[in-house]
């Protein structure tokens, strides 16, 4: 490999990682979505002070995984988040109300009452997840757009990338990528309980049973993950080969084969999530499930981004154009940009150490009714 090839490898995988960090913090949207399912204005207080603490860590690192990508590989960066504009807009949109109901919500002169913002963090609960894995989807099952790079030349309109006219919304008429979404949130959904599980400390306040929603909504996202990998094991891609692309059936499968190390690290972060959701909705006592999933969903996602990325793989292909397609390789940013942001990725592993000593820090003993309502600053 030239040393062109192996910082577009490196930082492919500096992606996934941070796509996989994302997946497991969107335990936050999953308790969201449980806001409204039979807790007591007590018991959903605590719930929201409890994701409080975490939510802008989701929202940091969705800002950190589209910035990894416009300096790494800004060809994808304009086709997908300027081209899909439309998806992305609903998704930021999303996140935006996120936002300003953590800020609002309890504020003295709060005129729209505190029902109406967690109304917003349910949207986001729901609607966050299922977009965003659509959005992902379709770097699997490909989407309905141009490149034509000779029209930077053109001063009049110097746009390379041309999106369908729908602008990303036809995403969300695709099976495939709703069956990813609908899949996402799910998981987003047992993490948020066995948070909860995890942080809070008075589970009677609640309305409905932590334990049985881990069940529930465990057995429904092991169900939806066994279709997905069916299918994405089914779906023909595009590898660039001898100058050209070339179509070629069940081209996930093959990379699973080819790549095994990471066929490996599939099997191991599905079974970790398993434990981590069977063991907590049948040990009364069990607390830390938030922990065996969380980690088994990153090894999971950062394999897929892998497998869609590695061995000259289209890892977004275009159903309209095959030769716009985009690899690793021409769609990254040059060998001086790419070395340089390099050197600056060095200290990523010491913002992660600082991530996680601040989450032990606040996580040092479970939540209590009593401590949120002495807590002046109280979401």
């Amino acid at each position: 490999m030239t040393e062109l090839q192996t910082l577009q490898a490196y930082w492919w995988l500096l992606i996934a990682v941070i796509g996989a960090l994302l997946v497991f913090l969107l335990f936050v949207q999953g308790g969201q979505s449980m806001l409204f399912c039979g807790a007591t204005p007590e018991g959903r207080k605590l719930m929201v002070n409890s994701l409080g603490r975490k939510w802008e860590l989701t929202f940091t690192t969705l800002v950190l995984f589209g910035g990894a990508f416009f300096a790494s590989f800004p060809l994808f960066y304009s086709t997908s988040f300027g081209g899909a504009y439309w998806l992305w807009m609903l998704i930021l949109l999303s996140f935006v109300l996120q936002a300003v109901s953590y800020e609002y919500r309890s504020k003295p002169g709060n005129i729209y009452g505190s029902g109406t913002f967690d109304a917003f963090l349910l949207f986001n609960g729901i609607a966050g997840c299922v977009l965003l894995g659509v959005a992902v989807g379709t770097l699997f099952f490909g989407a309905e757009f141009t490149v034509t790079k000779t029209n930077l030349l053109n001063p009049g309109a110097p746009v390379i990338s041309s999106w369908a006219p729908t602008h990303g919304l036809e995403a969300i008429a695709n099976w495939r990528c709703i069956l990813l979404g609908v899949m996402l949130f799910f998981l987003a959904r047992t993490q948020g309980a066995l948070y909860f599980i995890n942080n809070i400390n008075d589970h009677k306040d609640f309305g409905i049973s932590l334990r049985n929603r881990v069940l529930i909504s465990g057995t429904v996202f092991a169900i939806l993950f066994v279709g997905f990998m069916v299918v994405l094991m089914r779906v023909p891609g595009l590898r660039f080969v001898g100058g050209r692309f070339v179509e070629e059936q069940n081209i996930y499968l093959h990379n699973a084969f080819d790549m095994w190390p990471l066929s490996a690290m599939i099997v191991v972060g599905a079974l970790m999530v398993l434990f981590g959701i069977y063991r907590s909705a049948f040990s009364s006592r069990y607390r830390y499930g938030i922990w065996w999933t969380g980690i088994g969903s990153v090894l999971v996602v950062i394999a897929l981004l892998l497998l869609a990325g590695y061995a000259d793989t289209a890892y977004m292909r275009s159903t309209i154009d095959p030769a716009s397609s985009l690899t690793i390789a021409n769609s990254s940013s040059s060998l001086f940009t790419l070395k340089t942001m390099a050197y600056v990725s060095i200290g990523v592993p010491f913002v992660l150490a600082y991530i996680v000593y601040v989450w032990y820090k606040m996580n040092r003993r479970p939540l209590t009714a009593a401590e949120v309502n002495a807590d002046s600053h109280s979401y």
